[in-house]
């Protein structure tokens, strides 16, 4: 089942349009969207290790640029979107978002880049508190950029035999992932929290 989406992934992302929607989803994940661009960015690296950071810039880029659109909703609609975002899955990260901001600013956006928390939330935060903009940039830019060239890094080192290997336990990551999420899950409910 993994192996079929796996070569199914590889092949959407060394098709020719595969950069614009790497750019798309940049853009939207760093403002609005759920979906980390890293999801095309790996499987984009695998397939031509040889631009690699080329895709790497390109992501860097469109994140920083809806980095900026989520800073601007955060600065202008805030007022319209608090009651979505507070009944959201999101209002408890918000709100910790929001109070390490005054604290921490350049580094908190920074670190954030790097985290598996979902970078609008930091964007949009930060635009709430009314974080320095050029700060705000300069954050953004080293975060996501350290993340980005870190991964097409990676993969650029271990090149096609990484490649052969992913293909070769792709199965056994994609069940072992599941199941790691679904003993986390379970680990969750049963000490009365929820995920």
């Amino acid at each position: 089942m993994f192996l079929r989406l796996y070569d199914r992934v590889i092949a959407l992302a060394a098709h020719r349009g595969a950069p614009a929607y790497l750019a798309a989803l940049s853009f939207t994940e760093s403002s609005f969207f759920p979906i980390p661009p890293d999801v095309m960015l790996i499987p984009m690296c695998l397939a031509k290790p040889a631009r690699g950071w080329r895709y790497a810039t390109l992501c860097t880029l469109f994140s920083v640029l809806g980095g900026m659109a989520g800073y601007l909703i955060g600065k202008l609609a805030f007022g319209w979107l608090e009651p979505w975002l507070m009944a959201s899955s999101y209002a408890g990260a918000f709100t910790h978002v929001v109070a390490a901001f005054e604290k921490w600013g350049f580094w908190y956006i920074l670190l954030a880049g790097f985290t598996p928390i979902p970078y609008k939330v930091f964007t949009i935060g930060a635009g709430v508190v009314g974080m320095p903009f050029l700060a705000f940039v300069a954050g953004s830019a080293v975060g996501r950029g350290g993340r980005f060239f870190l991964v097409a890094g990676l993969i650029r080192l271990g090149g096609e035999n990484l490649a052969m290997r992913m293909r070769r336990y792709i199965d056994v990551i994609g069940w072992g992932t599941l199941a790691v999420g679904a003993v986390l899950f379970l680990v969750v409910k049963l000490n009365g929290g929820s995920p």
